[in-house]
């Protein structure tokens, strides 16, 4: 049996994808911070769909956290098929007024983490001849983001790292897709201090966003767009460029209701 290892697994779109892999018979190594619900899965998972569910409860800010997932990896002689990239957090507000703090843990989960682990597997997977890797990038990587500044420049190294190796690896039987979900009724806004953007009257379920992403995997796409009213910001952001007008209504629709 093949086997998929899952960050941000306990929650939202992470633990719809696990479910997916799941119901297709995939093993699974699942990464989160949360262990009690970790363990729930584990339990659910195995009796439900007659699976090996693997976790570690970590914090993937934490670079050595890292480390500990590839020895693990390596003392359970695991081959990873599948990588899916999906712990990530945003927040709202004006650059300056927000914490700095808070700004280096996103940059270390959202770019840090989802880069060394997308190097250590993608190297795995060549020795292996094959396997799949799914980042979840965001709507906010195609174009900058007043108020989610950081977030969005992490997303767009998102979609810019997954596009470029997705090519590099094209004559390997290995392929990166971004997937771009807009927003999506996660925990992400209270996360991110605004429960009461404007965005959430677009949120999508985010077994919807996963299916999206999951099909997108396994068909080997550079990227794919969640949703139509989100494909249609993708092509709006690629007719429109970057002005101060395309910027105000990005701020206007970031903003509190």
């Amino acid at each position: 049996m093949k086997t998929a290892l899952i960050t941000g697994a306990t929650s939202g779109i992470g633990l719809e994808l696990a479910l997916l892999f799941a119901k297709d018979s995939v093993n699974l190594l699942l990464i989160s911070r949360n262990e009690i619900k970790l363990n729930e899965i584990k339990r659910e998972f195995e009796q439900k769909y007659k699976i090996k569910v693997d976790f570690m409860a970590l914090d993937l800010s934490v670079s050595e956290n890292i480390e500990k997932i590839n020895n693990y990896v390596n003392i359970n002689n695991l081959q990873i098929d599948f990588l899916v990239n999906n712990a990530g957090f945003g927040d709202f507000g004006k650059f300056v007024n927000r914490d700095i703090k808070k700004f280096i843990e996103m940059i270390s989960l959202n770019i840090n983490a989802l880069t060394e682990l997308t190097h250590i597997f993608a190297k795995r997977m060549i020795v292996n001849q094959g396997g799949k890797i799914l980042n979840v990038a965001s709507i906010a990587s195609l174009q900058p983001v007043p108020e989610m500044a950081v977030y969005g420049a992490s997303k767009a190294f998102v979609l810019s790292l997954s596009q470029a190796l997705n090519y590099e690896l094209r004559k390997t039987n290995i392929s990166v897709t971004a997937l771009l979900p807009g927003p999506t009724d996660t925990n992400f806004f209270n996360r991110a201090d605004r429960k009461n953007s404007r965005m959430t009257v677009m949120n999508m379920s985010p077994a919807k966003v996963a299916k999206i992403g999951y099909d997108a995997m396994q068909k080997g796409k550079s990227k794919v767009i969640a949703g139509g009213f989100n494909k249609l910001i993708g092509l709006i952001s690629k007719i429109f460029p970057v002005n101060n007008f395309s910027l105000k209504i990005t701020e206007k629709i970031a903003q509190e209701k």
